[in-house]
């Protein structure tokens, strides 16, 4: 779909990353039956206090895993059973400790994790051949999940929160590093970024509210079916294929435009006045609304941006560029404060910040391939300093061309990590070190008080921990 649900990265990579490690932790997670109708009794792999984890369990955790392509380390008859063990473990801290999570924050994830099913399947119907189990028993297995998984980073979080790290630990963690274990650190850069919408005719405008009316027109007749007509004809191509639809989701994840409609239909036959956001116009249909949630599909038209009014733009902005360049009262800091139009650097004096899932995550360092494709082709041609021609780039999020200058701020040639340039990034890793030596002792302390039985045949393993075979003869 398009990204108008805001906060919420939808891009086929991200989510596909977050498919992985969610099946991952799921099967790992997952509920099994100790019996079948009273007549199959299942194998116990291991126990854990009074819980058994089973065969059945482990060989379908397996097989996901496989089916995801989840790197396994080592044997997974060993691995699989470990980390439900360890995760038991948490579980069983969450219990003494009461931890509780927001239920409406675990519905949330589900119906995000629901949506990506079906949108990447197709239908529910697809997602229920997929998983061989009806759609209501999928969804609790991820509710049950995301619970779990919730409750076990809480207990972490609580065991490694009294963590305080100084410049001066940084330092003495950096000069005990083996050499071998200090990271390489590729080509990095810090831009900042300058866009400029093309102008759209008022006609273009009216034009494609003119077919949203007739859409809305045909359907409250009853001539076509909403969805039918969202198939065909609404430019939201993840939605689209879905008949417009978009799945559960809380006011906070659409953007206030749209959910400020959405949240006020009442009636599913209805159709909703024409909603302008800044993805184009939409006209939306209610399906159903569940507490603070609401599931409604939609047909979004965008404007065509023609190919004048793009030279048009590029011709403006190479003109702010020269007073840039020729330094006429005008900094690019002051050019993107006046006149830039993108939404995430337009006030932070156009800086652009790493929001993809890697190691820069959060800082205003990019290696190349991290930036948008047209953003690294023109940086590359550039010294520290310097800016740009105006050039195309797409609008990921609004699926539309703008017009845009770069400016080079920073570059950091490739290197092997030193605490000069790379403070941040030692520092996370020592901070990690130290988070998991916390995690690790309790673990230890943990499984040493702690009945545990492997059966035979489940033994032959180098664990990760120590100490699960103290109850093994």
């Amino acid at each position: 779909m398009a990204n108008f649900a805001q906060n919420i990265p939808f891009t086929v990579l991200s989510m596909k990353k977050r498919h992985i490690l969610a099946a991952a932790a799921a099967v790992l997670a997952a509920s099994v039956f100790a019996a079948s109708d009273g007549n199959v009794i299942e194998e116990v792999a291991w126990m854990i206090g009074d819980q058994p984890i089973y065969k059945s369990e482990i060989e379908e955790a397996y097989q996901e895993m496989q089916s995801d392509r989840f790197g396994i380390p080592g044997d997974p008859y060993c691995f699989i059973p470990e980390q439900i063990a360890i995760e038991r473990l948490f579980l069983h801290q969450a219990d003494i400790d009461t931890v509780e999570v927001q239920e409406s924050m675990v519905q949330m994830q589900v119906d995000q994790q629901m949506n990506y099913l079906i949108g990447n399947l197709g239908s529910r119907e697809k997602v229920e051949q997929y998983f061989r189990k009806p759609f209501a028993e999928i969804r609790e297995y991820y509710v049950e999940n995301m619970r779990n998984r919730t409750r076990v980073q809480q207990v972490r979080q609580s065991l490694t929160k009294d963590i305080k790290v100084t410049p001066a630990d940084v330092r003495r963690y950096f000069s005990q590093l083996p050499a071998d274990s200090i990271p390489f650190i590729p080509l990095q850069v810090e831009v900042q970024l300058l866009t400029l919408n093309p102008v759209i005719p008022r006609q273009e405008i009216d034009d494609v509210k003119a077919r949203l009316r007739d859409y809305s027109d045909r359907i409250t007749r009853g001539e076509s079916e909403f969805s039918t007509m969202a198939i065909l004809y609404s430019e939201d191509p993840g939605s689209s294929v879905r008949g417009g639809e978009l799945g559960f989701m809380g006011r906070g994840q659409l953007v206030p435009e749209y959910a400020a409609v959405a949240f006020n239909l009442n009636d599913p036959k209805k159709v909703s006045k024409i909603v302008e956001t800044e993805y184009g116009f939409h006209i939306i249909q209610l399906i159903e609304k569940r507490g603070d949630r609401i599931n409604t599909r939609h047909i979004l038209l965008r404007p065509k941006v023609a190919e004048k009014d793009l030279m048009d733009a590029i011709t403006r902005l190479d003109s702010v560029r020269a007073d840039i360049v020729d330094k006429k009262a005008l900094s690019f800091e002051d050019a993107v404060r006046l006149i830039s139009q993108d939404k995430d650097t337009r006030l932070s004096n156009g800086v652009m910040v790493n929001n993809g899932e890697n190691s820069n995550y959060g800082t205003t360092r990019f290696e190349m391939s991290q930036l948008p494709q047209e953003v690294a082709r023109e940086v590359g041609k550039l010294a520290p300093g310097e800016i740009s021609q105006p050039f195309i780039m797409k609008d990921s999020k609004r699926n539309s061309e703008v017009v845009a200058i770069v400016r080079l701020s920073k570059r950091i040639d490739a290197h092997t990590a030193n605490l000069g340039d790379d403070f941040q990034t030692i520092k996370s890793m020592y901070e990690n070190a130290e988070r998991q030596a916390v995690i690790n002792r309790w673990l230890a302390n943990k499984i040493k008080e702690t009945y545990v039985r492997i059966e035979d045949g489940w033994r032959g393993c180098d664990f990760q921990h120590e100490g699960w075979l103290k109850n093994t003869k």
